[in-house]
């Protein structure tokens, strides 16, 4: 019985923070109503938005690549396995993150102007060495997950516009993703989080219609898997797309009441998956194995207003995910450098800056939109939102004094707490050997295969015409210069 009181009086403690932090000095004006439309969001949808918009981003014009790497029927299975694994570990992270903050409050720490990361949660709970390999993971991850948007902004704008090459388009937009060291936290991503979540949607029913209206192209050809490489390369791209829960605390904590967090991120994940499964088959479909040549599907279908409209969207769409991916190491860097409480946002800001150099460079050098992908997914993904979290869990409440007091025990449809560590234990086991073992090896052979085929600093990364000659906004659009079956 006790627990229940501590969990109600934890639960209007966290409440009555936010509350009262809100009503600070925030008169009721037309401009606070306004803000508070846009800007201030903390409830369950807003995270419910955060996490779908934030999983499915770039992702959605890549998995019809992997489709042609693992074959139609690998390619929906592994979807809807990687998108039940995914939910069952941003549970488990929630249920540290509940655990730690419960523990903390109890011992009367105020986190009003702090924002609790997973590297805090995990040395919190199981120490310094949990804390620096999870800050490790987290921010190379987080680093190249930045990197991976700009690569993507400068793939996509190509299509709409070609006079400059794919590098340039990389410089230009690591500009504009620069400005978003002015969004102070995830609690002022409202209105991003909804517009990113439209877009996407947009964008994976044009890619589904289209296609289907497209129809198959000429001697059409679905010959995949035929090589473990690509297979394993595919999957890992799957692994990657359902393992965007690695700002999952930070999400949570801009929720007023975080402990509602549980079932978001899997209703989250059957929404994105009402997306990518339709787009990415459809796209297989009509231009099957081209599509390993072409790790963009922007690049096969053919040009009109309605493919413009999809790629501004995603490049906007981008712009939020960057701001998403890179907020976390905003923080981590803040804490670093003693600003992180300061409350002047204009020299946080400019605090903040230095974050953003390595991940332009970065874009720069290695611009393989697709197969980096699941390099990421493979080397970083894998430990930081599969492995970490499931051996944490394990060993937060390896003892029974921790399982009898924890803030929240296992669902009884998982079978409670040794359902709970059968769970884990498998998905340390699979996401180890099948994610890390043969992914890590498929995509880091795939990746050099294409730093050895393009040279890093390559120019124009899978461009249609060889950077020398002068590409004109009338230049014939990609998808009449490949056609492997027709010949």
């Amino acid at each position: 019985m006790a627990t229940t009181t501590d969990k109600a009086v934890v639960e209007t403690v966290i409440a009555g923070n936010y509350v009262e932090m809100e009503a600070d000095g925030n008169p009721n004006t037309v401009k606070s109503k306004l803000s508070k439309l846009f800007w201030h969001g903390g409830s369950v949808y807003d995270a419910w938005f955060s996490c779908a918009s934030n999983q499915v981003a770039q992702v959605l014009l890549t998995l019809p690549y992997s489709f042609s790497q693992l074959g139609m029927l690998s390619g929906v299975l592994f979807q809807l396995f990687y998108g039940l694994l995914g939910s069952w570990t941003a549970y488990l992270i929630s249920v540290l993150y509940v655990e730690y903050r419960t523990r903390k409050e109890r011992e009367k720490v105020d986190f009003r102007n702090h924002v609790i990361q997973w590297f805090e949660v995990l040395d919190g709970l199981l120490g310094k060495h949990w804390r620096n390999v999870g800050l490790a993971f987290n921010c190379t991850f987080l680093l190249f997950g930045s990197v991976i948007q700009l690569i993507a902004c400068a793939s996509n704008i190509y299509y709409i516009n070609d006079n400059l090459d794919k590098r340039t388009w990389t410089y230009i937009f690591g500009a504009c993703c620069a400005t978003t060291v002015f969004i102070p936290s995830f609690r002022n991503y409202r209105i991003w989080s909804f517009l990113g979540l439209l877009m996407t949607t947009y964008t994976a029913w044009y890619l589904t219609i289209a296609s289907i209206l497209h129809g198959q192209v000429e001697g059409v050809k679905h010959s995949g898997p035929t090589k473990l490489v690509l297979y394993f390369t595919g999957a890992t791209n799957i692994l990657y797309t359902f393992g965007g829960h690695a700002v999952t605390v930070e999400i949570m904590h801009a929720m007023w009441k975080p402990q509602k967090f549980k079932a978001i991120y899997l209703v989250a994940t059957v929404y994105v998956l009402t997306l990518t499964l339709p787009s990415a088959a459809a796209v297989y479909w009509a231009f099957g194995d081209m599509l390993l040549n072409h790790s963009n599907a922007f690049s096969l279908l053919p040009r009109s207003p309605l493919r413009d409209m999809a790629v501004i969207l995603m490049l906007i769409h981008q712009f939020i995910t960057f701001g998403f991916a890179c907020t976390p190491l905003y923080f981590v860097w803040e804490k670093a450098i003693g600003m992180h409480e300061c409350k002047s946002l204009c020299k946080r800001a400019a605090a903040r800056l230095p974050v953003v150099i390595p991940i332009w460079f970065l874009a720069i050098i290695f611009p393989f939109f697709g197969p980096i992908n699941s390099t990421v997914g493979s080397l970083l993904v894998s430990f930081t939102v599969y492995i970490i979290p499931a051996l944490a869990h394990m060993f937060t409440f390896r003892s029974s004094a921790s399982r009898e007091n924890a803030v929240e025990q296992p669902p009884r449809f998982t079978g409670r707490w040794v359902g709970a560590y059968v769970i884990n234990a498998f998905v340390v086991g699979w996401v180890l050997v099948v994610g890390f073992g043969f992914g890590g090896w498929a995509s880091v052979t795939n990746f050099i295969h294409q730093i050895d085929t393009f040279g890093l600093f390559t120019k124009c990364y899978q461009c249609a015409l060889p950077p020398s000659s002068t590409v004109n906004a009338t230049a014939p659009p990609p998808q009449h210069h490949h056609h492997p079956g027709a010949h």
